[in-house]
């Protein structure tokens, strides 16, 4: 179980991204958390794993409290939290399988890591986390050489190699097209189905539907709305989305 408890984030600048935010998300849901660009959501994805520090609030996981945990305990903490970025954040020089293995460096000697001395163990692990989201044959062909689904797929491999319980995705399909969006969200689907929390921030509402177990909406950083996919009603999505969204939504209707 993950707790989000009152949290608030309060940018240097005096930007409040977050304010007294709470839900909690069970173990093995597909939660997605939707809201307008600048609503929270990327804030909130990362403050889960502190990329962020909150400024105040509590984030509890498995009764451990993130938000004091120690570098020595946050870094156990990551170890069990993928993360999956919209911009793929690859090393585009570097190859499918080295990018892939980074993932595993919350578990490496890093003197080794850093060498590019990799044990043989998690190059096997690294060339099944690509089977398993269908581009080994591209193990060996530099990142950026990759189409943008393609690199995602790596993204989303890399998140494998730590042998998470939670997957924190961020916009990971706000890039692609249509039909590579399906095909992104169809491998965090398969993977929540194998027992793999999922927390995705998405745009587009016709994909929360398809693949949400659950719903949270941010706007200007409060939550406006939990609950299912089909409970976001008209009035849901204007309170969301606000009254321009609401008159292109009923002119397409």
């Amino acid at each position: 179980m993950l707790r989000i408890q009152n949290v608030s984030k309060t940018y240097p600048n005096g930007t409040q991204a977050l304010k007294n935010v709470s839900f909690d998300v069970a173990d093995g849901e597909f939660l997605v958390v939707i809201g307008l660009s600048g609503s929270g959501k990327s804030t909130l994805l990362r403050c889960i794993n502190r990329l962020i520090e909150p400024t105040e609030g509590k984030i509890v996981w498995d009764d451990v409290d993130i938000t004091t945990a120690s570098p020595a305990e946050l870094r156990q903490i990551r170890r069990k939290i993928g993360m999956v970025f919209q911009q793929f954040n690859l090393v585009k020089r570097s190859s499918v399988l080295t990018n892939v293995l980074s993932g595993r460096l919350g578990y490496a000697n890093p003197w080794a890591s850093l060498l590019g001395i990799w044990p043989q163990e998690d190059k096997q692990r690294a060339m099944q986390a690509l089977e398993r989201v269908g581009i080994a044959e591209k193990a060996h062909s530099r990142a950026d050489a990759l189409s943008g689904g393609q690199q995602q797929r790596v993204g989303i491999a890399r998140a494998l190699m730590q042998d998470p319980k939670l997957i924190l995705a961020d916009e990971p399909v706000a890039s692609l097209d249509p039909v590579l969006s399906h095909s992104i969200l169809q491998y965090l689907e398969q993977l929540n189905k194998d027992g793999i929390t999922v927390i995705c921030s998405l745009h587009f509402l016709d994909l929360v539907h398809r693949y949400a177990t659950r719903v949270v909406a941010l706007k200007d950083g409060v939550k406006v709305f939990e609950g299912t996919p089909n409970e976001i009603d008209r009035a849901k999505f204007k309170e969301i989305y606000g009254e321009e969204a609401q008159e292109v939504r009923a002119a397409s209707l």
